[in-house]
């Protein structure tokens, strides 16, 4: 690319924010010219707007210290200087849903790691190795919005990340039921062990929607586009059991699932290996060489050996066995602020770049 996108980040100052400025520091497409936050923050530098609640084990980019934050609300003085944006902004889902098409209606392309927009009907939710070919619902949306280059794309929620890609790479031989129990990183609820001291030691058995996104999201990336809308597909039906644990980066799955035609064991591990997607044929780059690796350890993945694996951007997949209720169990796991979170919404940009749905204004 001869020359870098302007981006800009809106809800900066949060985790996700904070990821997204780590990974877009020295990115060759994109290059961070406005950060925007609340009101409260809006008029200081980046750094004393951030303060002591810089989350990540990372340090904070020096591009990004000096940039003066404006007010996510002031759309117009955003929207003048990016040629797109990434979303990460904390409020509620009415909030989000309304500022993220004020943002496209000012024609700024909105890439955006929310839930607000994941079931509008013609909003793309893309994990780009699976569904690429939901963009296309982009031109409707564009209608709707009556806009000639903005838009709204979003990635789906970070726990599917481990097991919906292993039941796409299985999917000739027809998914019909799955169990998923998922094991969740604190960094998932925008928490360190510092700021929820609670964690330690402790599991929480409940974490509020995430369920029903288990269950229903990929259902919606299994979907097809229909006229105006997407039609979420209408199996493999999933029930989801989603827990808090004392883990600070990755989320863990123990999922059961049932054919409609068994494959060997043999052939569920080739498959996940021989898995790739338009990232990998197109080598954008935050795309992961090997999208899925199997692991053939009896204790493997583990969160302290696997979780950045790819850079945070691979899916690691082991303990494929034959079950005595279903046909198989495995275990799955992902980075959920990087391949969940901000990696997979930059990934999706970048596949939005190449397909020529973001350019220069």
């Amino acid at each position: 690319m001869e020359k870098k996108l302007r981006v800009g980040v809106i809800g900066a100052t949060g985790m996700v924010g904070q990821r997204f400025i780590t990974l877009l520091d020295q990115h060759p497409w994109y290059e961070v010219k406005v950060l925007a936050a609340s009101a409260r923050s809006a008029g200081q530098r980046y750094e004393d707007a951030v303060g002591g609640r810089w989350k990540l084990d990372v340090p904070m980019p020096e591009a990004v210290k000096d940039i003066i934050v404006r007010n996510v609300q002031d759309i117009d003085d955003v929207c003048k200087d990016v040629d797109f944006v990434f979303s990460a902004v904390d409020m509620s889902k009415d909030e989000i849903r309304a500022i993220e098409e004020e943002y496209a209606k000012h024609e700024t392309p909105v890439v955006s790691n929310n839930s607000a927009h994941r079931w509008t009907p013609d909003v793309p939710m893309v994990v780009p190795e699976i569904n690429p070919e939901h963009f296309a619902i982009i031109e409707s949306q564009k209608k709707r919005l009556g806009t000639k280059r903005g838009f709204i794309a979003v990635k789906p929620n970070c726990s599917i990340q481990g097991y919906a890609p292993a039941l796409t790479a299985w999917k000739k031989w027809k998914p019909v039921q799955a169990v998923v129990c998922t094991y969740q990183a604190i960094s998932g609820a925008g928490k360190t062990f510092r700021d929820w001291p609670e964690m330690n030691g402790n599991i929480i058995p409940y974490i509020g929607g995430e369920e029903e996104k288990s269950e229903k999201e990929p259902l919606k990336i299994w979907g097809r586009i229909e006229g105006d809308e997407i039609v979420p597909a209408s199996e493999p039906l999933i029930t989801a059991q989603c827990i808090r644990v004392p883990v600070l980066n990755g989320h863990t799955a123990a999922v059961f699932v049932k054919f409609e035609e068994k494959p060997t064991r043999e052939e569920l591990i080739q498959a996940l290996r021989d898995f790739r997607g338009l990232p990998q044929e197109l080598e954008l780059p935050s795309a992961p060489k090997q999208f899925i690796q199997y692991l053939e350890e009896d204790n493997r993945p583990q969160v302290a050996l696997d979780v950045n694996y790819e850079h945070g951007m691979g899916v690691s997949i082991g303990r494929i066995r034959e079950d005595t209720l279903f046909d198989y169990k495995f275990v799955g796991l992902a980075h959920n602020t990087l391949r969940g979170a901000a990696g997979g919404a930059v990934l999706c940009a970048e596949l939005l770049t190449a397909q020529g749905y973001i350019t220069a204004k």
